[in-house]
């Protein structure tokens, strides 16, 4: 495993994190909390130090899950959360309604973006409590909420950052003009965004700004939720609680062709005897060393295979042959 510092921080963090959606079972068709904890302490054992959860993973599951997992290794890992979307008020921007299941227009829950210095007080003693310390190390803005001026969200951050709440701070979803108005307030050391080879839009944006500031790009979804593993074929099908079945990405059209390109950049994987989701994350890693992976995981196995990504460096020719292949494919996937 490679490591790298958080943006200006003193924190060293592992490129691939393990990224704890998945486990809150929320949107995920459900989990199991044994199998979870495993995968947790696979993770480490594999030299994975870095664990990426939010509040909203489960509507706390997430950050249970990972507190009691952690209990007795707390020193050894870097434990990011997030604030910023809220269901216990009705606050700021609304986002969208939701069952204790899944994001659909009937459910009961009612999230709203909200980023309100007061709010991020009384959320981050929640994830302090359900992760179980007394500290967390880096603490990241969800989505952007527009009631509220970047400004005041961010001088609250630095606050609790000074009073030993947080070690570092970081975004999410935004944009650079956002990460500008960050930075002109305290130190940003991380910008956490969905990327990975179908979703290439921030290499033009986010990623050169974050490389000329020296703060850490975080990407999010490497595999696509799954897409990218070569394992979700046209034969598969998700529960209605799995957010998958109703995303336009996973109908069998698109399917069909990320399966041509996967198909295409098989060689590679098959020369390096390494998987086609080994072979995502790698690519995504290779774009900077900047860049870590947060790949989520519900198992030993797939914790395993995630970790050993991070050894991987692709050379010149293969990047430049994916690139090609990208282009061949690229218009014809959502």
């Amino acid at each position: 495993m490679r490591y790298r510092k958080l943006g200006n921080s003193d924190l060293l963090a592992s490129k691939v994190a393990f990224g704890a959606w998945a486990i809150g079972g929320w949107t995920w068709g459900g989990s199991d909390e044994a199998e979870a904890i495993r995968a947790i302490h696979a993770a480490i054992d594999a030299g994975i130090n870095f664990f990426d959860t939010a509040p909203v993973y489960g509507f706390g599951r997430s950050e249970e899950i990972l507190g009691k997992a952690l209990k007795g290794k707390r020193e050894k890992v870097i434990i990011a959360t997030k604030c910023g979307l809220v269901w216990d008020k009705k606050a700021g921007e609304f986002h969208f309604r939701s069952t204790e299941e899944t994001i659909t227009d009937s459910g009961r829950l009612e999230i709203y973006k909200y980023l309100a210095p007061e709010s991020l007080r009384l959320e981050v003693e929640k994830s302090l409590q359900r992760l179980q310390t007394d500290y967390i190390d880096l603490y990241q803005t969800h989505w952007p909420d527009n009631t509220t001026p970047i400004e005041e969200t961010m001088a609250e951050l630095v606050r609790l950052k000074k009073e030993g709440k947080i070690r570092a701070i970081g975004a999410s979803n935004v944009s650079v003009e956002q990460l500008e108005k960050y930075q002109a307030i305290g130190r940003l050391d991380t910008d956490q965004e969905k990327f990975s080879l179908i979703d290439r839009q921030k290499l033009t944006t986010n990623i050169p700004w974050c490389h000329k500031h020296q703060v850490s790009f975080l990407a999010y979804s490497p595999l696509a939720q799954g897409l990218l593993t070569g394992k979700i074929n046209l034969d598969r099908e998700f529960p209605p609680s799995d957010l998958r079945s109703k995303k336009p990405r996973f109908v069998l059209e698109n399917r069909a062709f990320i399966m041509s390109f996967l198909g295409d950049i098989q060689p590679i994987a098959e020369r390096r005897n390494i998987t086609l989701g080994q072979l995502a994350i790698a690519w995504v890693l290779n774009q900077g060393e900047h860049i870590h992976a947060l790949v989520g995981a519900r198992n030993v196995k797939q914790v395993q295979e995630n970790a050993a990504a991070g050894e991987i460096v692709l050379s010149t020719e293969e990047v430049g042959f994916i690139s090609k292949m990208i282009k061949k494919h690229g218009p014809n996937i959502i």
